[in-house]
């Protein structure tokens, strides 16, 4: 079977499936493994922000949104020539990756018959249930159903050892300018991890708040987790963020590694709140993953 997949998090859930050779096609998100864009055929491309701030990559979202633009391009003419059998896309985020009836209009342009799965989970159990799917579709059910049974055992050994424990209040902190809260799976990590979410949206998206409204939810610890940015760039941020909560600890984390995309290293992530949480009970996160800044 010839894959395509739209978004990174698909990608890391079929390298995680052992069907790396059988992807085809990424996007110029694709990071990770760092051989899935540099081995593959990039499909999807989009504006370079690396040299923007978040507040300026806001306004160009919103911008792009109000002028009826999309953030990303499908070089059709590649993803025909790739002839795939099963492409993985979404419809849980516009910002995130291309909605897949835009995909799906591309396909019948082009004369393409291949099968297009929308990846669009709420909660932690989603995304572990996403990867069930994806194995089924792509012909793999066993070896799906051992990584979810295998990550599920992880989650259980942190909620073990948590258990008796205190949960400190936190807030995580999507995007600082404007600021977002935690939405969709990520409370469900703070809970997994041993921890209470504040002024969060457990399966619900995330939406700008102001930073007042953030204060009253008075978190012993925030975690500032920017969609889109790895730990040096979100440690960026939280040095900001900081001043504002002068009566919690400031730690930066991992965004897209261990965070916001929803496939299997959100494990990590739970792994890596845990150990910031209860570092006495969690061995120490690996380093790159999470820094604490105030």
């Amino acid at each position: 079977m010839r894959l395509v997949s739209l978004l990174p998090s698909a990608t890391e859930i079929v390298y995680a499936l052992g069907l790396g050779d059988h992807l085809v096609g990424v996007t110029f998100e694709c990071d990770e493994p760092p051989a899935a864009r540099a081995e593959k055929t990039v499909v999807v491309g989009g504006r370079d922000t690396k040299d923007l701030t978040p507040g300026e990559i806001d306004a160009y979202v919103r911008d792009q949104f109000a002028a009826g633009a999309d953030l990303y391009t499908l070089h059709a003419g590649a993803l025909a020539g790739l002839a795939p059998d099963l492409i993985l896309t979404q419809d849980l985020c516009r910002v995130c990756a291309l909605p897949s009836d835009h995909v799906e209009d591309a396909l019948a342009h082009l004369g393409c018959r291949a099968d297009v799965l929308s990846l669009d989970p709420h909660s932690l159990d989603d995304v572990l249930a996403t990867i069930v799917t994806v194995g089924a579709r792509a012909g793999v059910p066993a070896r799906a159903a051992d990584l979810v049974t295998g990550l599920r055992s992880r989650l259980a050994a942190v909620a073990q050892r948590v258990a008796a424990r205190p949960r400190p209040r936190v807030l995580v902190v999507e995007w600082v300018d404007p600021p977002f809260t935690a939405g969709h799976w990520v409370p469900d990590l703070v809970t997994a991890a041993g921890g209470e979410a504040v002024a969060a949206r457990p399966g619900r998206r995330s939406v700008a708040v102001d930073w007042a409204d953030l204060a009253e939810a008075r978190p012993d610890m925030v975690v500032v987790s920017p969609c889109g940015y790895h730990l040096e760039g979100a440690a960026e941020q939280a040095a900001l963020v900081a001043p504002r909560f002068p009566a919690a600890q400031v730690w930066a984390i991992d965004a897209d590694g261990l965070v916001v995309r929803p496939g299997p290293r959100l494990i990590d992530g739970v792994e890596a709140l845990a150990a910031v949480l209860h570092p006495d009970l969690v061995p120490p996160p690996p380093p790159g993953t999470v820094r604490r800044v105030a």
